[in-house]
């Protein structure tokens, strides 16, 4: 199997966000519902980081899935991330796993609080807002690297 450049990024950029943004909207807001009673928010902070997240997330979460595939492609040579892109649930779980890591980063903490930031200003003028969302996408991606790593001691023990 040999795959330019083109396929790869579409292919990790595939896997990646359908796994971040896979929860239907009920199940985002029994999150985020569950976040905010964990961090102790009050109010109607929930209905607020709620609007921002949606239209937020798909354009950051282009972005930074793209600055990921970048710097993947500029560090690790073509033919070992060839092999990441097979489509099994192992390289698919590598690959989101990689992306996480890649967002806990301390360059990429500080580009997703700044973008956030950025976005909460625009949005509400509120930073608290852009804080407690850059605080949500956290905890969610963390749950997702936790779910990918169970799914892949699961599959491993099959």
């Amino acid at each position: 199997m040999s795959m330019d450049q083109k396929q790869i990024r579409e292919h990790i950029f595939s896997v990646i966000i359908n796994k971040v943004e896979e929860q239907d909207e009920g199940k985002r807001l029994e999150a985020l519902n569950e976040f905010m009673a964990v961090t102790g928010t009050a109010g109607n902070a929930t209905e607020q980081v709620a609007s921002l997240i949606p239209p937020l997330m798909h354009d950051l979460y282009m972005k930074w899935i793209t600055m990921f595939i970048d710097r993947l492609l500029e560090t690790v040579p073509v033919k070992n991330i060839e092999l990441l892109c097979d489509g099994s649930d192992d390289n698919n779980a590598a690959l989101v796993l990689a992306y996480i890591m890649f967002l806990e980063s301390a360059k990429m903490e500080k580009q997703i609080d700044e973008d956030l930031k950025q976005h909460g200003l625009a949005a509400s003028g509120n930073n608290d807002l852009g804080d407690l969302a850059a605080n949500y996408i956290r905890a969610q991606m963390s749950k997702i690297a936790q779910q990918s790593s169970d799914d892949e001691e699961v599959a491993g023990n099959c």
